[in-house]
């Protein structure tokens, strides 16, 4: 690898499985020290736990039980990576959650879960990580930079799921907002937002239905991987992506742009 994360210090929610493991283990292998936060460390897809994986590698990196949807757990998981770490040179959010049900369908428990997680946890996550990024040195023209995970279903109707695509769309707007509020600070902030995703985990996502679905939308001819996202986020979280901010990148295989 190019060490393109050398030292930096980087704290990344929804660490444990899918998309949020890929980021950990590439940019792990970019040199970074890390911060994996998440709810619980089982592996969704199955496999050993993301931090004693990387620790097994030889990595530098420390797992905080969080959950993203509370005040408390979000101001912790930032001070523990600083107090761990020195710094935050990056944050990663990807912790989210879905119902997979239509409006009609949907109670208020699910609706309000899936936004506390998948929305207020972005704003929580970033809040706390602003504010510490606030008070450190620029490095490399930046003192820090955030990176949202959204969805292509932030921009378009995400089927059958109303909480999931209307958090995302939130997310979308949150990553400009943070911006163009932050930017004269020198803290960047990026979204990526994935196209159909095949991580491996069991549920509705790998139904066969869903699955035909993706492939019909999708031009490309495969399916996403979780570390085509990764590869994305590498870069937003490198220093090469120095006069990017508000952005929302798609990694969708064209999906978007049929």
């Amino acid at each position: 690898m190019t060490q393109r994360l050398a030292g930096k210090a980087i704290l990344i929610t929804g660490a444990s499985s899918g998309i949020g493991r890929a980021i950990a283990r590439r940019f792990a292998a970019e040199g970074a020290r890390l911060a994996l936060a998440d709810i619980t460390t089982q592996v969704r897809e199955g496999g050993v736990p993301t931090a004693e994986l990387l620790r097994a590698e030889g990595h530098d990196v420390e797992f905080i039980q969080t959950d993203v949807a509370s005040e408390a757990d979000a101001a912790h998981a930032v001070d523990f990576t600083v107090r761990r770490l020195g710094r935050i040179d990056v944050l990663v959010n990807d912790a989210a959650i879905g119902t997979g049900k239509k409006l009609t369908d949907t109670s208020l428990e699910e609706w309000d879960r899936a936004l506390a997680v998948n929305l207020t946890g972005v704003f929580l996550m970033s809040r706390a990580a602003v504010r510490q990024m606030l008070t450190q040195d620029v490095r490399n023209e930046a003192r820090g930079r955030i990176v949202n995970i959204s969805s292509q279903h932030g921009l378009i109707a995400c089927p059958e799921d109303i909480a999931y695509g209307t958090s995302k769309s939130g997310v979308v707007y949150m990553t400009r907002q943070i911006a163009a509020d932050y930017a004269a600070d020198g803290i960047i902030c990026n979204a990526v937002a994935p196209g159909k995703i095949v991580t491996g985990k069991p549920g509705r996502a790998a139904e066969p239905r869903w699955m035909d679905y993706s492939r019909a939308r999708t031009p490309m001819p495969r399916l996403g991987r979780p570390d085509d996202v990764a590869n994305a986020a590498l870069f937003l979280a490198s220093d090469e992506a120095s006069f990017i901010t508000g952005e929302n990148i798609l990694v969708d295989g064209g999906w978007m742009a049929a």
